[in-house]
């Protein structure tokens, strides 16, 4: 798999869901931060997947989501 591969698959695996039917997906802000950091990767990647992949942003560390 490339790296791009395995970011995704990162993102995918880190995305919290209730499980409750049709949930949308969510990624802690601090979780993005600290999948970034790890493949070297600035954060607007990290948001360009979670948009694609239709996972939300939540518990902003600056409050812009919820």
């Amino acid at each position: 798999m490339d790296m791009k591969g395995q970011l995704v698959d990162a993102v995918l695996k880190s995305a919290i869901s209730s499980k409750a039917p049709g949930d949308i997906k969510r990624l802690t802000c601090a979780k993005a931060f600290e999948i970034a950091k790890t493949f070297d990767v600035k954060i607007i990647d990290i948001g360009n997947i979670c948009n694609q992949q239709k996972i939300r942003m939540s518990s902003c560390q600056l409050g812009c989501f919820k």
